[in-house]
């Protein structure tokens, strides 16, 4: 009950009388009589005075942030948190942005390193990623975190239905508006701005770097965008493809787990060679030349060797991309050759409806003037594809970044090879596309480089080397100039991962050693610890270059590889 008003108050009337009494309510503290009202004071001991970091933590609350510009802030609630055996001690701050913007900032105390970093969301957003900072504050960054302007479970989009401001939030305010507010607070705690600001954030978290890139080009020296999803229409659409494609009119799978067995196996024959290891992973994705049609069932052929012509044709419909009943390509590229062992998870069953489920909401709510009954079902390839535009709030494929360029930023963009939720297709796209119109592949590499990770499923995990520093290797190339010309990747043992510790967010996985492996990747923190078992590595070339074995040496040593064009 001691608020912002109260501590004013005291501040004009430090000789109030203070009364302990018994309280008909549960509480710790003090009722003070100021000017003729009780206010309550929590106790604080004689013997535990406040140190000069909790002093600081304190005078948050009372700060008055209303007028940063663009992002009227209000602090809610501050709490100096004591070091734990993980994680150092930090002032958490919480508030939001004018009007619903909510957000957590935590600031090292003591051990700032002079940076500010920003992290993603997920899915529709409408939660904090709580956790997420705490990996970064163990480097020394101060770290904020927004819900993106919404409450929601991050695959529902009820919050969007006739509601402009949350959409806009959402769209592109949300990250910028909590960067300003999170650079003021970082200013007044610790009596100068960050040096350097950092973006890291993967799929909807890559979709707010390439958006911070595009239009606030002046809030991050450095932006990582994983697997970003790529104008959020355009991916709903995508995504009731791939399902629906994946599916009989039925709903039955067209798949069964020995047929995309069969499928994947054939797609290794034509491509595991292409880096020169035969090791299960696809080294050069994007090129992979295979045609299902191949694997047609005939009368000389073994029925558990084949695939129907229904099984091919739902294959190359999810290779090739969404298309109208004319073949006429209505979308980018699809899914790449390697990536079919995920598609039983990714496109049937609970985690398949949660996907479609995830689509539909889009089109019922966000995508404004859709009616709440609508089914993925109702979309028509023909004709739907046509109202995109409508959702020109959530685009970020615009690919004149030369305002980020001339501001001295830099972007790092990665994708996975295996990814079947993001639809690689998609930021080769828009990847190609910049390339060209920053005047070609040497100048936008001045700043942007993007990278095909093999083998790596959605931002992690996967059988490739999936594990990869992203954000030293982006501190070298703003604070010393050294461009990424490579990123080494490691695939960790699965025995490791299989006794990892799993955080919340993890829970509805279970804490089997199978659950574990699945997570596991996201929980590893880098550096990678020098006794963290690693099976291999891999180095990773700026598209369109990838690595190819030497031909001599360990090929699980990453040493042993080198850059070949394709």
């Amino acid at each position: 009950m001691a608020g912002t008003g109260t501590r004013n108050i005291l501040r004009l009337f430090p000789r109030a009388c203070t009364v302990r009494v018994k309280a008909p309510f549960p509480f710790s503290g003090a009722l003070t009589l100021v000017l003729g009202v009780l206010v309550v004071i929590p106790n604080r001991t004689q013997a535990e005075p406040l140190s000069d970091d909790s002093t600081r933590c304190e005078a948050l609350t009372d700060a008055d942030l209303s007028g940063i510009q663009d992002a009227p802030t209000q602090v809610t609630n501050t709490r100096l948190a004591p070091a734990t055996r993980t994680t150092p001690s930090y002032c958490l701050v919480e508030g939001y942005v004018v009007p619903q913007i909510g957000f957590e900032l935590r600031l090292p105390s003591p051990g700032w390193n002079g940076k500010l970093l920003v992290v993603g969301s997920g899915g529709w957003g409408g939660f904090l990623y709580e956790d997420d900072c705490d990996r970064y504050l163990r480097r020394g960054y101060a770290c904020i975190g927004s819900d993106t302007g919404h409450k929601g479970t991050g695959d529902d989009g009820l919050w969007a239905s006739h509601n402009l401001q949350a959409q806009v939030d959402f769209g592109y305010r949300s990250v910028h508006v909590a960067t300003l507010a999170g650079k003021s607070i970082v200013e007044r705690y610790y009596t100068r701005a960050p040096q350097q600001s950092y973006f890291v954030g993967c799929s909807t978290g890559g979709y707010e770097g390439l958006v911070e890139a595009q239009h606030f080009p002046w809030d991050f020296d450095g932006i990582i965008a994983g697997a970003p999803d790529m104008d959020e229409a355009d991916l709903a659409m995508r995504l009731v493809w791939n399902v629906r494609s994946f599916n009989s009119k039925s709903g039955q799978p067209a798949f069964s787990t020995s047929d995309i067995q069969v499928l994947h196996h054939a797609v290794l024959d034509a491509c595991d060679m292409d880096d020169g290891v035969k090791d299960g992973v696809v080294g050069n994705p994007v090129s992979c030349r295979f045609d299902p049609g191949e694997l047609r069932c005939g009368a000389a052929r073994n029925s558990a060797s084949c695939l129907t012509q229904l099984q091919i044709d739902a294959a190359v419909r999810i290779y090739t991309g969404a298309s109208n009943s004319k073949g006429k390509s209505v979308s980018t590229r699809g899914l790449l050759p390697g990536s079919e062992l995920s598609w039983i998870d990714k496109f049937s069953g609970r985690n398949g409806l949660s996907m479609l489920e995830s689509a539909e909401s889009f089109f019922r709510y966000m995508l404004y003037g859709v009616s709440p009954d609508w089914k993925a079902r109702d979309f028509d390839f023909d004709r739907d594809y046509t109202r995109i535009g409508l959702a020109v709030l959530y685009n970020n494929t615009n690919p004149d970044l030369r305002k980020f360029k001339a501001a001295g930023g830099k972007l790092i963009v990665y994708q996975g090879g295996s990814d079947s939720v993001e639809v690689p297709g998609a930021i080769l796209d828009y990847y190609t596309t910049a390339e060209r119109t920053m005047g070609g592949r040497a100048s936008a590499q001045e700043f942007f480089r993007f990278f095909v990770i093999p083998g790596m499923d959605h931002c992690t995990g996967g059988v490739g080397a999936y594990a990869i520093d992203y954000l030293t290797y982006l501190e070298d190339w703003v604070e010393q100039h050294k461009a990424p010309d490579v990123l080494l990747g490691a695939h960790v043992r699965d025995s490791y991962l299989a006794t990892l510790p799993l955080s919340s967010r993890w829970q509805f996985l279970g804490t089997t050693p199978q659950a574990r492996v699945l997570a596991g990747p996201w929980e590893l923190e880098f550096p990678l610890k020098p006794d963290i078992p690693v099976a291999f590595t891999r180095p990773v070339y700026p598209y369109p270059l990838f690595a190819k074995f030497r031909g001599y040496g360990d090929p699980n040593d990453g040493a042993n590889f080198g850059p070949v064009s394709p």
